[in-house]
């Protein structure tokens, strides 16, 4: 400790201080720069900004000495050291998002995993570290996904060969097995995906057992999907199926983490075609959707349906884009980030949650989200301001800059008419990550209805 506040404010000057902390947050907060909007958009955007710039913290003395997953001290080698890793929040909106802005942080904590894992001698991915330490919070796998969905991305500064040999017992650990699910929907659907992102990690390596036998097991979500009730349903460990309560789906908690099985429900991303044909194919399922929305209450406050107070929903306003109907995608991101999030003292309708209710923030008034991490596809919706330049990492990217210019758009103007990637006509309603990291501008041409040719 002496020698932190020896490197660190040797002088106890405390203006000099707070001039170089005020440097280091606007260098940081320059990573995104946005145009238009109102002067409380800005201040919610540059807020959530920084909300996602606070943690996973450095966790090494200056001399580079931590605490190991051992007890003993143990000294940093090629990697920054760090903690505070709420996977089964962060694993949906704000790694995707560091993976753009601060890619080294995603390869730091990825190392910092690995090595707790390592050290500890546990030899399993933790899925919600805190100082270090395992604290078995939540459910799932998130750490797998984080470590896909960088690999596919091509941030691989860390020992992949250890990575994925921790992410294969992290699965067989925690997942739904041979068995073919686990004690609840939440449990089940999610490890489904995890199961997906080791199928996909496996294909990144070359490994076709490995990666046809997680590939099947993603399929596993089908297993609770009870056709009687036209919806997923918890079994027991018999293979059974529980009692169907009063409320249905829209009973909380029941077979669900911090949810009920409407809103978890949704959670099939590495197979959404899968999904819809369960659930009775994509008009169907796009009615559904829209009454899921339209019931959520004005203030967006804890309820039953789109709860964006917690993290289970938060890829399910960008399904719409999968399922062909990207107008819907742009009116109720746009709607989310005017009703959950203001410029007040309460201005989050749910808990920060480690970055995660801001980085869904940033990325969804920037334009883009993906629904599938390990996947390098993001989806494109409707900005909140007319431009947003986003500055990439040299150490990672191709390009210096990438720009999203949304022409002519106001709380009015909300649906996108067309687009151009680079000066060419764009026709999708998503971008591939390398698009992003090799620099460019994509222009967006915004209007007051719906266009329901583009994107399709």
């Amino acid at each position: 400790a002496e020698k932190n506040l020896q490197a660190e404010i040797s002088d106890w000057d405390f203006d000099r201080i707070h001039v170089l902390a005020r440097e280091l947050w606007n260098e940081a907060l320059e990573k995104i720069s946005v145009e238009g909007g109102t002067k409380d958009e800005k201040t919610i955007f540059y807020t959530a900004l920084y909300h996602t710039l606070i943690d996973p913290r450095t966790f090494t003395d200056v001399d580079g000495n931590y605490p190991g997953g051992d007890g003993k001290i143990r000294q940093r080698s090629t990697f920054t050291k760090r903690t505070i890793f709420s996977g089964w929040d962060v694993f949906r909106s704000q790694f995707p998002l560091q993976t753009i802005i601060n890619p080294e942080v995603v390869s730091d904590m990825i190392n910092s995993l690995v090595t707790l894992a390592e050290e500890s001698g546990n030899d399993y991915l933790e899925r919600w570290e805190f100082l270090n330490a395992y604290s078995g919070c939540m459910i799932g796998n998130p750490a797998v996904s984080i470590i896909t969905d960088a690999y596919a991305k091509g941030i691989r500064n860390f020992d992949i060969a250890k990575a994925y040999t921790y992410s294969r017992q992290t699965v067989e650990k925690f997942g739904n097995g041979e068995k073919g699910f686990s004690d609840g929907i939440s449990t089940t659907l999610e490890h489904a995906y995890f199961e997906w992102c080791l199928s996909q990690l496996a294909h990144h390596l070359n490994k076709p057992e490995d990666e046809k036998l997680y590939a099947v097991r993603a399929q596993s979500y089908r297993n609770i999907f009870d056709p009687s009730v036209n919806w997923f349903r918890p079994k027991k460990g018999s293979g059974d199926w529980l009692p169907w309560p009063e409320k249905g789906r829209l009973t909380q908690n029941y077979g669900c983490v911090e949810s009920n099985p409407y809103q978890q429900g949704w959670f099939v991303p590495h197979d959404l075609e899968g999904m819809a044909n369960l659930m009775g194919g994509r008009e169907k399922v796009i009615k559904d959707l829209i009454s899921f929305f339209e019931n959520v209450p004005e203030d967006m406050l804890w309820n039953d349906y789109y709860n964006h107070a917690n993290e289970p929903v938060h890829h399910v306003p960008f399904l719409f884009n999968r399922l062909g109907a990207p107008w819907l995608t742009q009116r109720w991101t746009r709607e989310i980030c005017s009703r959950a999030y203001h410029n007040s003292v309460e201005g989050l309708v749910g808990n920060e949650d480690i970055g995660q209710m801001s980085a869904w923030y940033v990325l969804a008034a920037s334009g883009l989200h993906p629904v599938c991490p390990g996947e390098t596809r993001l989806e494109i919706t409707s900005p909140v301001f007319s431009k947003i330049t986003i500055r990439l990492d040299p150490r990672y990217a191709q390009g210096k800059t990438f720009t999203i210019e949304a022409q002519d758009n106001s709380v009015k103007n909300r649906y996108i008419q067309g687009a151009t990637l680079n000066g060419k006509t764009w026709n999708k309603c998503y971008i591939d990550y390398a698009d992003i990291i090799r620099g460019g501008t994509l222009t967006l041409q915004m209007g007051a209805g719906p266009n329901k040719e583009w994107g399709n």
